[in-house]
């Protein structure tokens, strides 16, 4: 059983600039008091072809967390263009937001991301090049996310490694099945929050304080 379990995601400001922040206001239930943080992750895809261009855009460590459902504001700054292809700027990538406990990765959601250059050009030239960052919009697919779900040992003692999981919690997909499947259309994507459905049962910086909330109005 699932000690923690995201319920809602909602992307802010999107569609944005390409160097602004990525916006993501959490909700998550906790079932049973627990005696660690929650790690909040938040990585882009550099490359389709080489992961060692992800980028980790920010790590937050969320606690001490609150019997009930939780809400906060998971923040996390732009990915450095310099160290992305140019090639690989434009397009379709993945940006996925991850959640540990005890360094144990329970619950991975993941959104397509689509770059795109602002103003026109000539199409048979294409983008005008070197390629001016400063005009590119970021659009995240916010209605369709991919979750994924893994069997942690909520009770794992510290300095003892947890056994690797036998089987996912829940079918989902990672940065490079994503990649490799075809992305859904991009064109009038104005919902910009997602319902993230519990897991069935057997299946900020340090410091960070997150307030318990009302379930009214969710």
């Amino acid at each position: 059983m699932s000690l923690v379990n995201v319920v809602g995601m909602v992307v802010l400001d999107n569609p944005t600039a390409f160097l602004n922040p990525f916006q993501f206001e959490v909700t998550f239930e906790c079932l049973s008091e627990l005696d660690d943080d929650l790690e909040w992750k938040v990585t882009y895809v550099g490359s389709a072809e080489d992961s060692s261009k992800d980028q980790v855009l920010d790590e937050v460590m969320v606690g001490p967390v609150p019997v009930g459902t939780n809400k906060f504001v998971l923040q996390a700054d732009p990915p450095d263009p310099n160290t992305i292809g140019e090639a690989d700027i434009l397009g379709v990538t993945v940006v996925l937001v991850t959640c540990s406990y005890k360094e144990q990765e329970f619950c991975r959601v993941g959104y397509y991301v689509n770059n795109e250059y602002s103003e026109p050009f000539d199409q048979e030239l294409g983008v005008p090049t070197p390629l001016d960052i400063t005009k590119v919009t970021r659009q995240i697919l916010a209605d369709k996310p991919r979750v994924t779900r893994f069997p942690v040992d909520w009770e794992k003692k510290e300095g003892v490694p947890a056994a690797a999981p036998a089987v996912q919690a829940a079918a989902g997909m990672d940065s490079s099945d994503m990649m490799q499947s075809p992305a859904p259309s991009m064109s009038n994507t104005t919902p910009t929050s997602s319902s993230i459905t519990p897991a069935e049962e057997g299946a900020t910086r340090e410091g960070f304080e997150v307030e318990p909330m009302s379930m009214e109005g969710i």
